[in-house]
Order: structure tokens, then C-alpha cells, then sequence
């Protein structure tokens, strides 16, 4: 038997302000998709914003329903959104931020465990790195160099049987 750690490496900036212009501009789209989020029943309101490899930027929100495994997560509105509007295009960056009704979101925001797989999907689809952009409604900003940090051991293709 052996143990092996798994650790991975992210930046911390103390605001928005701090990020480059591009990140800015992502993370300033996802907080404005927050507004379309449909959240009666967690009152926990979630925007994302996808940038692709050709510079468009793609926006969901979280949608919640009264049947819970009905609803989707802000992060898989957008991607999906992205990659059935522009099919073959590559994920270039997502950034994920939230608000609450009754308390402030003060950490980042990162993805769910079922958005993680399904984005990492596609870095492994185009062979590229997503760069993840997680902030909270003020405050720290992380910065993560591909999804497939935020979930080693993932399940691949080669799970399936062919």
C-alpha cells in the first residue's frame, strides 16, 4: 500500500479590482446573471459567465424547481448554453459568483461536485485547460487553471464501456 496527496495550486486576490481587465469583465457578467437566477426555494442566487476560445461570452443562472433534481446549477446553464450555441468552440474561462437573501456571500464561489464533471468534460473534449474564476458578492477572488484541478480522480471516457 501506498498513500498518495493530491494538492493543487490557485491564486488569491484580495478583490476584483486586482484581476486583469479580461477577468474583470467575466466575473462582472456573471454577478449581472445573478439577477436572472430563480431561486424561491434556497433564496442562494448564482451567475455565471463562460468566455469561449473566439471571445464570446455565454451567461446563466441558477434554476431552481420545486422537484430539486429538476432544477440546474448557474454553471451548467451557461456551459451547456455555450457549447449548443457553439458547437466545436473550446471553453476558454468561466467565473461563478453568488448572492443570498438573508446573508452576505463574503468566500468565493465554486462549482458543485455534478457541475465539476460536467465541465471538466469539456477540457478533456478540446484538449484545453477552462480557466475558473470564483468569487463570492465582495471580497476574495480565487483564480484556478483548469477544472480538472477542482476534481482529481474524474471519471472518464474510458469508465465507459465501448
Amino acid at each position: 500500500m501506498r498513500t498518495i496527496t493530491s494538492s493543487f495550486d490557485y491564486q488569491v486576490y484580495n478583490s476584483a479590482s486586482e484581476l486583469a481587465e479580461a477577468d474583470q469583465e467575466l466575473l462582472e457578467k456573471a454577478k449581472q446573471a445573478v439577477a436572472t437566477s430563480h431561486a424561491p426555494y434556497s433564496r442562494y442566487h448564482v451567475g455565471a459567465a463562460v468566455r469561449l476560445a473566439n471571445g464570446i461570452i455565454v451567461t446563466g443562472s441558477n434554476q431552481e424547481n420545486m422537484s430539486f433534481p429538476a432544477g440546474l446549477c448557474a454553471e451548467r446553464v451557461a456551459v451547456f448554453a455555450a457549447v449548443s450555441n457553439y458547437p466545436g468552440v473550446p471553453l476558454a474561462s468561466l467565473a461563478i459568483t453568488a448572492t443570498a437573501d438573508t446573508f452576505e456571500v463574503a468566500e468565493p464561489v465554486p462549482p458543485c461536485g455534478m457541475c465539476r464533471q460536467a465541465i471538466v468534460e469539456f477540457e478533456m473534449k478540446h484538449g484545453n485547460k477552462i480557466r475558473v474564476i470564483l468569487g463570492g458578492h465582495s471580497g476574495k477572488v480565487y483564480i484556478i487553471d483548469g477544472m480538472e484541478t477542482l476534481l482529481p480522480l474524474t471519471f472518464h471516457e474510458a469508465g465507459l464501456a465501448k
